[in-house]
């Protein structure tokens, strides 16, 4: 039975929306095949949807919105179940138009159950996970090349500030570019291109280069309107010539960046680092240098006060444990607001660093990060086999190795074949990796 609200009818897979004489066009993608949908369902009663509007355009009319509007026109209001047909109308009456509307979350399938997957153990007995991942529904729903590069977002630079204390060791920086004037959208655990200017050693235009986004969907000032991206300036000795240093071309580039420059923006891409929708996750992140871009993402949106209210279906409860791989304490980036966390969410947030520089591991070498991961091995064999644990690694591809040996030594003495184990971890979407 299709719900009706009024003179609205919701079709499965499009929707046709008039009201009045208003046609406001084929609606796609809000409600995901084979889900159950209707007045009684709880479930649905219960979600959230975000309309993506245009034709309207700041004014005092118009205000009452309270959500951004970019100067293209457009803006992304989050709408609840009920509420819908009142913010059509409402819509309609300031001169808007929906284009799209899309759910937050996930609807539990008619059977409302998952699937589980199974690895033996050496001794061939079985091991159970559930799986704990974002559905497929919702990972089609994740913006996706928005911007290519024959035609990027141009734009600005707000700011450029360094993220490495004093004594500390290289450069830095956390780089914050306005996306007010075009559509550039994205979600936690994505990353976007940027093209240097300039041309290569081959005399052809530069091509771009990836880096993980560092802030949530609603930006560092969470107005929808700003990326932010953490980048480490590139720099080695030539092997050519020892004497001469080598800096990275767009490393450099985004490094030196002033405010009110423009830069070209492709993206966003990529869906392996998605976050889960469970509030009750639990979500272990292991990081070295600025591979805690992604993580920064996930940790403002579990925590951060502003984000929180404007994430009112999202209200974390679960338990998230980072552990941070850097060469000395002044590299320990965004110190403060991790502290900070750790501060006001002491059950629900777990901080442990490894500063090789300045610590040593059991063997009285450096403490790096699988050396720390060793330390804990036992714990995070426990919280990896919780049905409800993510776990998250991005950062040097040189931890992996030492990472794995420890989870395979706790997973050992429970008879556990840890690559197998691993193997049904990313099968159910529940490891997730991004090295370089």
């Amino acid at each position: 039975m299709l719900p009706k609200f009024g003179n609205i009818r919701l079709m499965v897979g499009e929707i046709f929306v008039k009201l009045g004489q208003v046609n406001f066009g084929v609606l796609e993608g809000m409600y995901n095949q084979g889900a159950v949908v209707g007045p009684d369902n709880t479930e649905s009663g219960s979600r959230t949807f975000i309309y993506e509007v245009v034709g309207l355009h700041q004014s005092e009319e118009n205000t009452q919105i309270n959500y951004p509007i970019r100067k293209s026109g457009r803006v992304f209001i989050r709408v609840p179940y009920d509420c819908m047909n009142k913010e059509m109308r409402r819509i309609n009456s300031l001169g808007g138009k929906i284009v799209n509307i899309q759910p937050i979350g996930t609807i539990q399938a008619a059977s409302g159950k998952d699937t589980p997957v199974n690895t033996k153990s050496k001794n061939n007995q079985k091991n159970t996970m559930n799986q704990a991942q974002p559905r497929k529904s919702a990972n089609s729903n994740v913006p996706v090349n928005i911007y290519r590069p024959k035609n990027p977002y141009v734009g600005k630079c707000i700011s450029n500030e360094p993220l490495v204390a004093e004594n500390g060791i290289g450069v830095v920086q956390h780089i914050k570019f306005d996306l007010s004037a075009g559509d550039l959208r994205y979600v936690e655990g994505q990353s976007i291109g940027i093209i240097p200017p300039g041309v290569d050693k081959n005399g052809k235009p530069e091509k771009l280069r990836l880096y993980s986004i560092a802030s949530t969907r609603h930006g560092d000032d969470v107005d929808d309107k700003t990326v932010s991206l953490c980048v480490r300036q590139l720099q080695y000795k030539d092997p050519e010539n020892i004497e001469e240093t080598v800096y990275g071309v767009c490393s450099s580039y985004l490094c030196n960046l002033e405010p009110g420059e423009d830069v070209k923006i492709t993206g966003p891409v990529g869906k392996e680092m998605l976050l889960p929708d469970d509030p009750e996750a639990k979500v272990i992140m292991m990081a070295t240098g600025t591979g805690i871009a992604p993580m920064r993402a996930y940790l403002w949106r579990m925590f951060k006060d502003k984000e929180r209210q404007a994430n009112p279906e999202y209200q974390f409860k679960g338990f998230a444990w980072l552990i941070f791989g850097v060469p000395t304490t002044p590299n320990i980036l965004y110190r403060d607001e991790l502290e900070e966390i750790q501060q006001k969410y002491p059950n629900n947030f777990r901080l442990t660093n490894a500063i090789s520089r300045e610590q040593n591991n059991p063997q009285g070498g450096r403490m790096y990060i699988q050396d720390r991961v060793a330390e804990y091995a036992d714990d995070l064999w426990q919280l990896v086999k919780d049905e409800k644990t993510h776990t998250y690694m991005c950062g040097l591809r040189g931890m992996e190795r030492g990472i794995d040996e420890a989870l395979k030594i706790a997973a050992a003495k429970e008879g556990v074949d840890w690559s197998d184990y691993q193997r049904q971890l990313k099968k159910a979407h529940r490891w997730h990796v991004e090295t370089y």
